[in-house]
């Protein structure tokens, strides 16, 4: 199955080299291109790509205004966005996170994490293991949220204790066979404990999960479960 990319970014020479470096294995593919924010919004109605990846500043409508736009919309669940973005800690990252991006990386990023990143987003995976990210969430995420985020402390309290605690260890980064390794449970086991928390919570994938875990209070900033 192909997977079927829109590139959001106002430098054209930048999303000429994404394309070709995309379209150049047989696993993805560039649908549309898009040079501001609301033409990101308009052909992602357009194309339902898989991923989106978004640049945070752009001209018009910015990568957030636009990222909020598109996780707002039902028949686009299935689209997933891959902020780009040249600060890595720049709390506009945060905010494209609690608006429904899955992840980010770096503009300076090597081809091979790119294409590596893409993939894990479309899958519904969250890029959150890199310790930058982690400080990114800490940071940001759980601070009391200044837009019309809601934290659910009601649906966090019908998460049963393994759903909890396996939220937990997914809120810090860890991956599901590091949380397999911890917990003693098998890879599946985990997996299946990471869908039914984000259910019960409503997260569209494994980065709003993480949110919602921060913003609720289900997990503070600087609680460790390292085992």
């Amino acid at each position: 199955m192909t997977i079927r990319v829109l590139l959001a970014d106002d430098q054209a020479l930048l999303r000429a080299t994404f394309r070709i470096l995309i379209d150049s294995v047989p696993d993805l593919t560039v649908v549309a291109e898009a040079a501001d924010g609301q033409e990101a919004i308009d052909l992602t109605a357009t194309h339902r790509p898989d991923v989106v990846l978004m640049d945070i500043r752009m001209p018009q409508v910015d990568g957030v205004t636009a990222t909020a736009a598109i996780c707002s919309r039902p028949e686009l669940t299935g689209t997933h966005i891959l902020i780009l973005t040249t600060f890595e800690n720049d709390e506009n990252v945060a905010k494209a996170l609690r608006a429904g991006a899955s992840g980010f990386l770096g503009k300076g990023v090597s081809p091979d994490d790119l294409l590596s990143g893409i993939r894990t987003v479309a899958a519904g995976d969250a890029l959150l293991s890199p310790t930058a990210t982690r400080t990114l969430i800490t940071r940001f995420l759980a601070a009391p949220a200044t837009d019309d985020f809601q934290t659910l402390p009601d649906a966090v309290r019908t998460l049963t204790d393994r759903e909890r605690e396996v939220t937990a260890l997914a809120a810090h980064g860890k991956s599901n066979a590091d949380i397999a390794d911890q917990l003693v449970l098998s890879p599946l086991t985990v997996r299946s404990h990471i869908q039914r928390a984000m259910t019960k919570l409503d997260a569209r994938d494994r980065a709003q999960l993480v949110v919602i875990a921060y913003q609720s209070g289900l997990v503070k900033p600087h609680t460790r479960h390292d085992g």
